[in-house]
């Protein structure tokens, strides 16, 4: 066998170094998501894998119960919340990086029912009460069960309907109960019946935004990320066009 020159030599060996670079560049973190932003995020990460090679493995769940799983020392490296309080509380805790936290998202309410022509563009069937069953997702841990509870109460209407509830242990099993048929309606995240403009399926009422808080949603990077390049990186691609672009498509507002 003939054998390499030097020339040769130092080509394979830049060959080899950049092979072993991209492999050791790509990461895998762990992220913890509110269940509202399921579909948007799993768009997002996706392309986030396409353009810079890690990998982000997604947990769905309430926010309230993320909180107690990252206090208890769950190995999340990126929060994604469905408020802005949690994470602020989070830092102040020393669970994640101070002033590491920013808007990602900011989600809308609706009551929505599977079955056409039951919900009207004002939400006058909570008036009426011709209805069962309304599905909320837990308002101790999920904003948007608060948020749902808020509504009623501005509408003084909460007395009257609360022994009709069906209660999600998140905006996810809400969304289910409604889509199922368990109950004819429910509070739900717009962006879980909302997609490029228009709603999906069924018929829904945008609750008007001043009969609740704004759901301001941030994101924040947990004590476990902490200086990992891959967690920084998902942070900064959640502020890129890209994934505003995904994020404005299930009607949130960025």
């Amino acid at each position: 066998m003939k054998p390499l020159n030097s020339l040769t030599r130092s080509v394979l060996a830049a060959v080899c170094f950049a092979s072993v670079s991209l492999v050791t560049a790509a990461d895998e973190i762990q992220v913890a998501v509110a269940s509202n932003f399921t579909e948007p995020m799993q768009e997002i990460a996706a392309a986030f894998e396409k353009e810079t090679g890690h990998k982000a493995q997604l947990s769905f769940g309430a926010t309230g119960k993320f909180y107690s799983q990252i206090k208890n020392g769950a190995p999340f490296e990126v929060f994604l919340s469905a408020d802005d309080t949690t994470p602020t509380i989070l830092e102040k805790e020393g669970q994640a990086v101070i002033d590491s936290h920013f808007t990602y998202a900011t989600g809308k309410l609706v009551l929505w029912s599977a079955k056409a022509g039951v919900v009207n563009d004002k939400g006058e069937v909570l008036k009426h009460g011709q209805f069962s069953h309304l599905a909320i997702a837990n308002p101790a841990t999920a904003p948007y069960g608060a948020a749902a509870v808020e509504v009623l109460k501005k509408l003084d209407l909460l007395n009257a309907i609360q022994p009709k509830f069906v209660q999600g242990e998140n905006i996810t099993q809400t969304y289910q109960f409604v889509s199922t048929g368990n109950a004819e309606l429910g509070f739900v995240a717009l962006s879980q019946v909302y997609k490029d403009g228009k709603i999906i399926s069924g018929s829904a009422w945008q609750v008007t935004p001043s009969l609740y808080e704004p759901l301001h949603q941030d994101a924040v990077l947990l004590g476990k990320g902490s200086g990992k390049p891959a967690a920084l990186a998902l942070l900064k691609y959640l502020k890129s066009d890209a994934a505003k672009q995904i994020i404005r498509r299930y009607g949130y507002d960025t």
